[in-house]
């Protein structure tokens, strides 16, 4: 993996004006940043965030959204299983060819990598794109990750070990 900043985020629910700011990963190697929140991601070299106008945590190459994180305060211990995602996964993306390339599950986190493609009216198949799905326990808190459209397979690769690794400071882990 490359080497990786950990990164602070603004989930927070009703943060006021939150929206307007943006934290980078250029602050300083392995330092976090010093937004007010104490959820730390650890992002690929070069990668920054945001938190988006939808308050979603975005975070990717410079000006192109890879990785995207919400925070569901409280709702840890409904925390999905691999085959939940993977149910949810095919129930949203009925229209697409599914292929599930790799699973993985723990006591704190669920991800999926998935490559899927679109069925034409014709009956063929578009384009294939990697995507991943994952959800992260902290504590008592949720996080749900997705790549964005548009990620190359190393960017998905590198969102899912982001995902994997979130933290929250004075959490159970």
């Amino acid at each position: 993996m490359a080497p990786a900043s950990l990164l602070a985020l603004t989930l927070l629910g009703g943060c006021e004006g939150c929206g307007k700011e943006s934290a980078s990963s250029e602050e300083g190697e392995g330092r976090p940043s010093s937004i007010r929140s104490g959820v730390k991601v650890p992002l690929p070299e070069g990668w920054s965030a945001q938190v988006a106008p939808d308050e979603s945590f975005q975070a990717g190459p410079p000006g192109r959204p890879v990785l995207r994180v919400d925070l569901r305060r409280g709702d840890g211990e409904q925390m999905p299983s691999v085959d939940a995602l993977a149910e949810r996964v095919r129930d949203e993306l009925k229209d697409f060819e599914l292929s599930f390339d790799q699973e993985e599950e723990t006591e704190r986190y669920s991800l999926l990598r998935i490559t899927l493609a679109p069925q034409l009216a014709d009956g063929g198949v578009g384009l294939e794109a990697p995507g991943f799905f994952g959800a992260r326990r902290v504590g008592n808190d949720l996080f749900l990750c997705a790549s964005l459209p548009g990620a190359s397979p190393e960017e998905v690769r590198l969102a899912t070990e982001a995902c994997r690794d979130i933290q929250v400071q004075g959490a159970l882990q």
